[in-house]
């Protein structure tokens, strides 16, 4: 009977192919930062915020959904037109570096409808970010191994966002909210940054002879 065996390396990234291992590697650290501060945005909105409560913290989670939903799909078919993968790249890559100074943001900000703008810029940038992610990513992984990459990419990403779900407010209690938002935005580029090696291995668009018209 032959076994379902998982080797151990898997959990390691060791098993799979450079592209998928650094975007798993830097989708953790970015996700892991932004886990820093999720599980107590709401009080950072409370304690920072001209007339913050919990409503203004559930539209403000509301207006960052509804403009990702609602452009996402735009933003994918843009991509997709797009002939070859440089252009998933650089989307992914200045997306995301914008999408990790977005917290920064928040230090400057007193007021809900300033917070709603902030949420809303928030969702457009990771409406087109995360579709050239997951379009980069399907490309790339290793044949016969579909359900390992999105088994590995998910669990080591709930690992991550586990881990900083229950360091975040330990870490806002001890040195406070300001200091908080500035160790995630370092984390989140240190996390961007690990997307830039994989440049060279993006793939051109074929041309009509290689395609054999």
């Amino acid at each position: 009977m032959k076994s379902h065996h998982v080797p151990f390396r898997h959990y390691f990234l060791l098993n799979i192919n450079f592209v998928i291992r650094m975007l798993i590697l830097s989708d953790v650290i970015w996700g892991g930062a932004i886990g820093l501060l999720g599980p107590i945005f709401a009080i950072f909105i409370v304690d920072f915020i001209e007339g913050g409560n919990a409503a203004v913290a559930g539209v403000a989670t509301a207006i960052y959904l509804v403009i990702k939903s609602v452009m996402q799909i735009p933003a994918a078919s843009i991509i997709d037109k797009i002939r070859g993968e440089k252009d998933d790249f650089w989307i992914l890559f200045i997306g995301s570096i914008l999408g990790a100074f977005i917290p920064l943001l928040y230090l400057v900000i007193h007021t809900p409808v300033q917070l709603y703008l902030v949420e809303a810029f928030y969702g457009l940038v990771i409406a087109f970010t995360f579709p050239s992610y997951m379009a980069i990513y399907t490309r790339h992984i290793d044949k016969e191994k579909e359900a390992t990459s999105w088994g590995m990419y998910f669990t080591l990403n709930d690992f991550s966002a586990a881990i900083a779900a229950s360091i975040g407010g330990i870490v806002a209690e001890l040195v406070g909210f300001q200091p908080l938002i500035i160790g995630v935005v370092f984390f989140s580029i240190l996390g961007v940054l690990l997307i830039f090696p994989i440049r060279p291995y993006m793939r051109m668009p074929k041309t009509s002879s290689q395609k054999g018209v």
